[in-house]
């Protein structure tokens, strides 16, 4: 059996000890993180299945480079939901401590690299905003379909190279260091690596995205000052303004629901936290599914796209279940029609 060390004030515990990093101590703390991973959760895969159904049946619309990067945050978030529901409620809620150490590094590989690709994916929406913005008349031949799958790639395979890495090597077991306080077989220093990560992500976003309304700001102003000259190239302003605030509410809906784990993450870093903390730290991850189901409500309101795309879709539904419905009563009227005949 692997040993490995942990911090002092968690001496009681040896880092391959699952049941110390099950915090939830009452039944009602069980409860309601079932309840919560429950309902977001479902929520989640329904809300983003939706986006990317809305999406990839539209030819117009997955044409387009911003909504491929909008469908691969989609992905990430219905795969971080699921490999998320799945695993947190397995471990906390049931107590389920039975798989091996592989088996446990592998599920939170898989969580770290959909939280991550959802993170990318945003970071390669705010870039491609950037550039619609600073340099509108060299967007389509800069951002090109070919150019968005091969980001999108690289987006994917980077981080879940990053997310195995505990998998492939780097655990506090193999190396004999010390475990991270939050997670079982986790190194120390990997955990403040991928808070780095995270970090450097989040301060590209809010770089790329200062530029952004900043340049927004103009083309308001613009549009203000030439009400009359309403034309295509207008048009086109009102559409990146527009998907420039939508994606700004999008980041800060990430910052709400994000900063408390990461502040408890970083915390940790530098101090011991007490039981209390950790349980916080459990309800608080929450929040990260709550951050997966606002995105695509975002998207409804503001992408008029989007929107106008799902309207379609209810309407011929509408339509069908109309059909649906009416098709007895014809049918009966049919059969009397013949009888009398």
């Amino acid at each position: 059996m692997d040993t490995c060390r942990v911090p002092a004030n968690t001496s009681k515990c040896s880092g391959n000890n699952m049941e110390c990093f099950m915090v939830l101590s009452t039944q009602a703390q069980k409860i309601s993180i079932g309840i919560l991973c429950g309902l977001f959760g479902t929520m989640c895969v329904f809300e983003n299945s939706l986006v990317l159904y809305l999406i990839f049946s539209s030819p117009g619309i997955r044409k387009k480079p911003s909504y491929l990067f909008i469908g691969s945050l989609a992905l990430a978030d219905i795969l971080a939901s699921i490999i998320f529901v799945c695993s947190f409620v397995n471990f906390h809620v049931f107590n389920e401590a039975g798989f091996s150490k592989e088996v446990f590094l592998l599920q939170l590989g898989g969580v770290n690299t959909s939280f991550s690709a959802s993170l990318s994916s945003l970071l390669l929406t705010a870039l491609d905003r950037y550039i619609s913005i600073s340099r509108p008349s060299e967007y389509k031949l800069l951002m090109t379909r070919k150019r968005a799958w091969i980001a999108l790639a690289v987006l994917w395979v980077t981080c879940a190279t990053i997310a195995c890495l505990p998998l492939l090597g780097w655990n506090c077991c193999v190396l004999d260091s010390v475990c991270s306080e939050l997670f079982p077989f986790v190194d120390d220093n990997y955990q403040s690596g991928w808070v780095c990560f995270v970090m450097v992500l989040l301060g590209c976003i809010i770089y790329a995205y200062a530029h952004v309304l900043w340049r927004a700001r103009q083309h308001v102003a613009y549009m203000e000052k030439h009400q009359a000259q309403v034309g295509k190239q207008n048009t086109r302003m009102r559409m990146d303004v527009m998907l420039a605030k939508t994606l700004v509410m999008v980041l800060a809906v990430l910052m709400l629901c994000w900063s408390p784990v990461l502040v408890l993450m970083i915390y940790s870093i530098f101090a011991r936290l007490s039981d209390h903390l950790r349980k916080v730290f459990a309800f608080c991850s929450t929040l990260c599914l709550l951050n997966s189901m606002v995105n695509p409500i975002i998207y409804a309101l503001r992408s008029k796209e989007l929107f106008s795309s799902l309207r379609r879709v209810l309407s011929h539904f509408r339509r069908q279940l109309k059909v649906t419905e009416e098709s007895p009563e014809a049918e009966s009227t049919h059969k009397s029609s013949v009888i009398e005949t």
